[in-house]
């Protein structure tokens, strides 16, 4: 598998979707996000858009948010338990597994996801991680998990023109969870999930001492 052209694609993917602004309907709304949807070209569900401002440097908001092993991540986002390296294929391309817990009162079982993740720095500022499904020969179907598929998702964080101190952060999520979920419980289970991301990221920035 060409892991370094799929990672490129999903990056051109994710700024497609940031610059088109058609077909977007707004299902959440809270002081620190407006997450919408609109239905995917990727696989036969939504892909979920969260957009929010941060109120700290794009470098702090950056250092909690970047998918890196022993990162910030796991302690803060309730949707990440595991985040492991299988593969580093250059240095802004990797392959890993993420672990989910269980979630929805227990209706949604542990999940793990296999991506490649590139994290491309644009030359406004502008720092991306764009992640989609791949295969791994390190990383088999195992007991216990559900395997669940990432189709092109991520996080791009934009900082803001004359204000340093804030970013915009958005999220990109289009998530096959697998198993047998009815699709109620998928539904309502992203505007929530991602609702309560941008909180918990919030809070984390602030806890950061300056870096």
């Amino acid at each position: 598998m060409d892991y370094e052209h799929k990672a490129k694609l999903v990056a051109e993917c994710l700024q497609s979707y940031r610059k088109d602004e058609s077909g977007w309907k707004v299902c959440k709304k809270s002081n620190d996000v407006v997450v919408s949807w609109r239905p995917s070209s990727e696989f036969p569900g939504n892909v979920y858009k969260g957009d929010g401002v941060i109120n700290d440097s794009l470098e702090k908001v950056w250092e909690c948010l970047k998918p890196v092993p022993k990162g910030l991540r796991v302690k803060w986002d309730n949707n990440v338990k595991k985040f492991e390296l299988l593969e580093q294929i250059t240095e802004d391309i990797s392959i890993c597994r993420t672990v989910t817990p269980s979630a929805a009162m227990g209706i949604i079982a542990p999940r793990d996801f296999v991506d490649v993740i590139l994290i491309r720095h644009y030359e406004d500022g502008t720092i991306s991680s764009n992640a989609t499904n791949v295969t791994h020969q390190g990383c088999p179907i195992q007991s216990g998990f559900v395997r669940g598929f990432n189709y092109p998702c991520g996080c791009i964080c934009v900082p803001i023109s004359a204000e340093p101190n804030k970013t915009q952060v958005l999220t990109f999520f289009q998530t096959d969870l697998g198993g047998f979920l009815p699709r109620s419980v998928v539904d309502s289970f992203f505007p929530s999930s991602m609702t309560e991301f941008y909180g918990n990221l919030t809070k984390a920035v602030k806890s950061l001492k300056d870096l």
